[in-house]
């Protein structure tokens, strides 16, 4: 692979520290990986490492594994990259994935990288481009095989044999009229298996549901969940077939939701990646430290209300934990099945007050249950049967409220038009740990007054 200028300095670092055959013996394993197996490695690897790994990557490949790499990895290899590089990458990758890496450049860029394209690629890319790359529109690959209804099987035959080959993952070729307003798919079993003389009209399947372009990519994951699609064709407004998806973009939909889940939950952002570099995690996991620094101090406030009659029952600074803890737990786990349920699009206005009620029962029993065990401990820890009433009402008020609160919450925020995912947990947790000080150390004030 030819050196660029700016990686002479590189080479030179990687020379003084590693032989020379160790890099090739490195160069060569890995070139003699399968692509997704690169890409896994150079994510795999710190920042350092990775850019070495790239460094000794063949040109021939880059496109290929740039691809299949997460969109903070691709960002890191085409910062400093001028658009002549840029479309050397793009060489022979699909137009769905030139237009997700497109959108990662600076806008100034972007218009270069375009002209710099053959009319041909930049005319694809672009119909991809004009969809948000979240819907069914930017999610498609516009690299189809359609053909008539009229056309008979061994026509369609021989219109196959005359290409080199067909893309990835066909196993439906998609039947339209001249104005290309999409009909139906032909099945290659159907294809295969027919007569040579019937007619595409004939086998057809017309029942197919195609994919609006504007349909958000988590819905059209559910539709290739529910009916087992291979593919599926993509239409405009009008009918017209645009293009395809295939299985396997939806599986990336499919990790990526839920990488989205597991690192909101965690107050962390989609950026986050496990070798993200300091300067790019300490801020971004600042800004939720600060949110739940406040969320804190709302909780610490409600607790020095009732500083007197901590300070009279010590016993109270022992079990305060305890109660906010098991409301924390116990909200969690309503807030996980909610918004499980919310992405998979299985909640809504028909079925919410059913969940409702069946959460608010599941926490009046655990409520009862845990209230009674706890209060048991209690007062047989401390000798003193009222703290022992004391912790188990306010365990039961807790865990009744934190099974309301964890159905609701994720169904409000969703509403505003805010990630369940990223901030329900933040602010479950508040409402456990103030309605858990507040219940336990509000009764200890009636019953020690």
């Amino acid at each position: 692979m030819a050196t660029k200028p700016d990686q002479l300095s590189l080479l030179a670092k990687i020379d003084q520290i590693i032989d020379p055959a160790d890099l090739n013996r490195i160069a060569h394993m890995l070139n003699n990986m399968a692509i997704p197996d690169i890409a896994h490695h150079i994510e795999s690897a710190p920042p350092r490492a990775r850019r070495i790994l790239w460094e000794l990557l063949d040109e021939e490949f880059e496109g290929e594994v740039l691809g299949e790499l997460s969109e903070q990895v691709q960002l890191e290899f085409l910062e400093g990259m001028d658009s002549a590089e840029v479309v050397a990458i793009f060489e022979g990758m699909d137009p769905d994935d030139i237009a997700d890496i497109i959108q990662q450049l600076p806008d100034k860029v972007i218009p270069e990288v375009l002209q710099a394209m053959t009319e041909q690629d930049r005319l694809r890319v672009e119909k991809v481009l004009n969809y948000n790359e979240y819907t069914a529109g930017g999610l498609m690959n516009t690299d189809t095989i359609t053909v008539r209804p009229d056309l008979t099987m061994d026509v369609v035959l021989r219109y196959l044999r005359r290409h080199e080959e067909i893309p990835e993952v066909t196993d439906n070729l998609f039947v339209v009229n001249r104005n290309d307003t999409f009909l139906g798919t032909l099945p290659i079993t159907k294809l295969l298996t027919s007569s040579p003389n019937i007619t595409v009209r004939e086998v057809m399947v017309t029942d197919v549901e195609a994919i609006p372009a504007t349909l958000p990519d988590s819905e059209v994951a559910r539709l290739f969940q529910r009916h087992d699609w291979v593919s599926a064709p993509v239409v405009d407004e009008a009918g017209k077939l645009l293009g395809r998806i295939t299985i396997d973009d939806v599986v990336d939909v499919i990790v990526e939701d839920a990488d989205h889940s597991l690192l909101g939950l965690a107050g962390l952002s989609d950026e986050e990646e496990t070798f993200s570099p300091v300067r790019r995690s300490a801020p971004a996991r600042a800004i939720w430290l600060c949110v739940n620094l406040v969320a804190a101090l709302v909780a610490a406030s409600v607790v020095n209300l009732f500083s007197d009659t901590i300070e009279k029952v010590v016993a109270l600074a022992v079990l305060m934990p305890i109660v906010a803890n098991m409301g924390g737990v116990a909200g969690h786990q309503t807030l996980t099945v909610v918004v499980r349920g919310l992405a998979l699009g299985q909640v809504s206005r028909n079925n919410l007050r059913w969940l409702f009620n069946k959460e608010f029962m599941v926490g009046c029993l655990n409520g009862m249950l845990w209230a009674l065990v706890m209060g048991t401990i209690a007062s047989l820890w401390f000798g003193d049967y009222t703290i022992g009433l004391v912790i188990g009402a306010a365990m039961a008020i807790n865990l009744v409220t934190a099974a309301v609160a964890g159905c609701l919450l994720p169904v409000i925020l969703q509403s505003l038009r805010i990630d369940p995912a990223l901030a329900g947990s933040m602010a479950l947790t508040t409402v456990t740990d103030v309605m858990g000080f507040f219940s336990f150390l509000g009764l200890a004030t009636v019953f020690y007054a």
